[in-house]
C-alpha cells in the first residue's frame, strides 16, 4: 500500500510540474531573439535550491518613494542585465520624471552607463 501511495504522490508532483496555470516564476536568459523561457514553481525553486530559497525569502514590495534614485538607477540596470525590459523602462522614465535633479547631478555616471546598454534611449536622449 505504501509503494502504491509513493507512486501516486510521485505522479502528483509529476502532473504539478506540468501544470502550465499555476507557474509564478518566469525565468529569460539570453539575449533576443535567442532568448529562452523557464517557468517554475517558486515552492519547488524554494525547495530545490538554496540560492532560489535565500533570494525568493527577501522579496519585499519595492515602492520607489521609498528609495533614493540611485538605489532605483541600480535597480533599472539590474532590470536590463535580467531582460525584465518592462520594469527597466518604468523605471527609466521614473527616473526621468521624477528624478531629473539626481540625473544632472550624476550626469558623468549616468551618460556612461546609459551608453554601455543600448536600451536605454531615454537616458541617451
Amino acid at each position: 500500500m505504501t509503494v502504491k501511495f509513493l507512486e501516486k504522490l510521485s505522479d502528483n508532483y509529476l502532473g504539478l510540474l506540468d501544470d502550465k496555470e499555476d507557474f509564478n516564476i518566469i525565468i529569460k536568459v539570453g539575449e533576443s531573439p535567442n532568448t529562452k523561457i523557464f517557468q517554475a514553481h517558486s515552492a519547488i525553486l524554494r525547495y530545490r535550491s538554496l540560492y532560489f530559497r535565500n533570494e525568493l525569502a527577501n522579496i519585499r514590495i519595492f515602492l520607489l518613494e521609498n528609495h533614493n534614485a540611485s538605489s532605483i538607477f541600480e535597480l533599472m540596470l539590474i532590470a536590463y542585465e535580467f531582460l525584465f525590459d518592462e520594469l527597466a523602462k518604468y523605471l527609466e522614465i521614473h527616473l526621468i520624471e521624477k528624478e531629473a535633479h539626481w540625473l544632472r547631478l550624476n550626469f558623468t555616471r549616468t551618460y556612461q552607463k546609459s551608453f554601455e546598454n543600448n536600451k536605454l534611449q531615454e537616458l541617451q536622449n
